[in-house]
């Protein structure tokens, strides 16, 4: 797997599984919910203040895009 800083850093992958992903599995539902919203409002907070600070609005995004496509797949399963 590339060293991608924002969407895969070498740093949050042990073998094959990424921190992410197993944090995922170990949360249920609204605690997964509460953890992506809480990277998003970390990388907001330090963004101005580290010196990369479009490097953790990437990271903010990322996260707040996948809190979107999770509610965005709930509301899909409402409709049904």
């Amino acid at each position: 797997m590339n060293d991608d800083p924002v969407n895969h850093p070498a740093h949050y992958t042990q073998g094959r599984i990424e921190a992410l992903d197993a944090i995922g599995a170990a949360l249920d539902p609204k605690e997964f919910v509460g953890y992506l919203r809480g990277q998003v409002i970390k990388y907001m907070w330090r963004a101005p203040h580290k010196g990369k600070a479009s490097e953790d609005y990437r990271k903010a995004r990322f996260y707040l895009d996948m809190l979107i496509s999770r509610e965005e797949a709930v509301d899909l399963t409402k409709k049904i």
